[in-house]
């Protein structure tokens, strides 16, 4: 049977106690697994449809699931970018082709499973847009009640829209995540709702599926995987998955777990280049990539362990840089994201252009969220459409071919 145990100083708690950083220290907390005793194959894998749920030996969920069948994801060669950037193994995979278009869902599946398999009655969390509209749909298929606290005119309109249609109940707080989140916190541990941000360390079992489905689409371990870095959740959770499958002897080495973040916004990369022990708290974080406008990020300790441990990097892009990525990849590999999730391949052109990439390495760029979650922004970039007269002669004027 799988428990909970300290990050920092090891102390364990059972699976089922409602806990969500350690007693001890107040340091995060991690699912372990009995991976000796847990009989699994990568033939037994083989079989089933590529999913979440296809890897649920390596999960805690032990009732039915709430699923909505995510995972499965697409990856994509980036043969015309990776061509440009001189990178000829270049692939992103596609989270925003989720049910909920972003990665969310897969540490929703297992969150709100667990919910409900620990006796729980209502979820909640604070989010940037993509977390909350996520809980809103995983936890109208349960048929549970969702709280998500949103920073006042901070998230995207597509985001704010599916918490809404969900049914969530949707608070707007005058202040920013960091804030938000501090706020739910108090809110779960005081009136018994189940926290499911990434401080849950059971939410982050789902993510980590993403790095269990690429080493099985690209047939190999990639040389490197590249994540957006906000609350840190995902790179944390790839990297603990990916430990896994070496102990199991699914794979013989890790792949260099690379973070980038917002220029605006990049506790993780400060603490990376100046190589402090911790990161230091941004206090106003800004960027137009607002999924991962986060000062604060609950899994930032894991997120260093994770990018030190494998020889990794940790870089910055500036506005322009997603904002010019996001372009190129729905105008020349056909792949349209919202801007956080630009970031990690325009933060590898970035890294190639300063020398710091191998030109021969195998590379997973993981795309968090679909292009539909932030149509504003994308409508700002844009030249408005043409409007003609409704005649063949002003059609033709007007044509560009």
């Amino acid at each position: 049977m799988y428990h909970l145990a300290c990050v920092n100083c090891g102390a364990t708690y059972p699976a089922d106690e409602i806990i969500y950083n350690c007693k001890k220290c107040g340091h995060l907390l991690a699912v372990k697994y009995p991976l000796d005793k847990i009989s699994v194959s990568k033939a037994n894998w083989n079989r089933r449809p590529i999913s979440v749920w296809r890897y649920r030996e390596l999960l805690p969920v032990t009732i039915p699931p709430v699923t909505l069948q995510e995972g499965g994801t697409p990856l994509y060669h980036l043969k015309r970018l990776g061509e440009e950037i001189g990178l000829p193994y270049l692939y992103a995979k596609h989270e925003g082709m989720n049910p909920s278009g972003s990665f969310k869902d897969r540490g929703m599946t297992v969150g709100v499973s667990m919910a409900l398999q620990l006796g729980k009655k209502s979820v909640a969390c604070a989010s940037t847009g993509n977390t909350s509209a996520s809980l809103a749909v995983y936890a109208a298929k349960a048929g549970i009640p969702s709280v998500v606290l949103l920073p006042a005119g901070k998230v995207a309109v597509g985001k704010v829209a599916q918490a809404l249609m969900h049914g969530a109940e949707v608070i707007s707080v005058r202040g920013n995540f960091d804030r938000a989140l501090e706020m739910v916190h108090d809110l779960c541990l005081t009136h018994g709702l189940y926290l499911l941000n990434s401080i849950n360390p059971y939410r982050l079992e789902g993510q980590k599926t993403i790095g269990f489905e690429a080493v099985d689409q690209l047939g190999e371990v990639p040389d490197r995987i590249v994540l957006p870095v906000g609350n840190a959740g995902n790179i944390s959770a790839v990297y603990k998955g990916l430990l896994e499958l070496q102990e199991l002897d699914f794979v013989d080495r890790l792949p260099m777990m690379t973070g980038i973040q917002a220029e605006g916004s990049s506790p993780i990369v400060r603490a990376i280049r100046e190589n402090l022990p911790e990161y230091v708290p941004e206090r106003d974080p800004e960027t137009v990539a607002t999924a991962i406008r986060i000062g604060a990020p609950v899994n930032g300790e894991k997120a260093l362990t994770a990018i030190r441990r494998t020889n990794g990097l940790a870089e910055t892009v500036t506005d322009a840089e997603i904002l010019s990525m996001q372009k190129d990849l729905a105008r020349k590999e056909g792949i349209g994201v919202e801007p956080a999730s630009a970031a990690s391949v325009a933060g590898i052109r970035k890294l190639v252009q300063m020398g710091k990439i191998d030109r021969d390495e195998k590379i997973v760029c993981v795309v968090t969220g679909h292009l539909l979650k932030d149509p504003e922004t994308v409508i700002k970039q844009c030249e408005p459409p043409t409007e003609i007269d409704a005649d063949l002669p002003s059609l033709l004027s007007a044509l560009h071919l």
